[in-house]
């Protein structure tokens, strides 16, 4: 792997994140600065700590991001759940984004497993 671009785990995060913002689009304006924003912020960290954590070159600092990404991931889905509750989205797209979002999750404990075991072979 030569950049975090490469990697399967960052790949998927950016696809969710970049579903999450063509979602947020149909928010009330009125939500602008408050779960829009929420929503924002959580998805992105996602893919920046994926990010942040591959720079580090250390096993166990990249492991750190990346659960620090996990929990942004889930972040990002109690805040789409929160969205279904105030009735800016339907159960229908909560299920396809709570599918991709899984997805994400297995893919981002597979590579904090494989960093856990490079570093026990290191």
């Amino acid at each position: 792997m030569n950049s975090f671009q490469d990697l399967e785990t960052w790949k998927m995060a950016r696809e969710f994140r970049n579903e999450i913002r063509l979602v947020i689009q149909n928010f009330p304006p009125d939500e602008k600065f408050k779960l829009t924003d929420q929503i924002v912020r959580s998805s992105r960290s996602v893919t920046a700590n994926i990010a942040e954590g591959f720079g580090r070159y250390h096993y166990q600092e990249n492991v750190q991001f990346c659960r620090t990404a996990r929990g942004s991931l889930n972040e990002t889905l109690d805040h789409l759940i929160c969205a279904l509750d105030c009735g800016y989205i339907s159960q229908e797209r909560l299920q396809e984004l709570t599918d991709k979002h899984n997805t994400c999750l297995k893919i981002l404990n597979g590579y904090i497993a494989y960093l856990k075991r490079a570093k026990q072979e290191a």
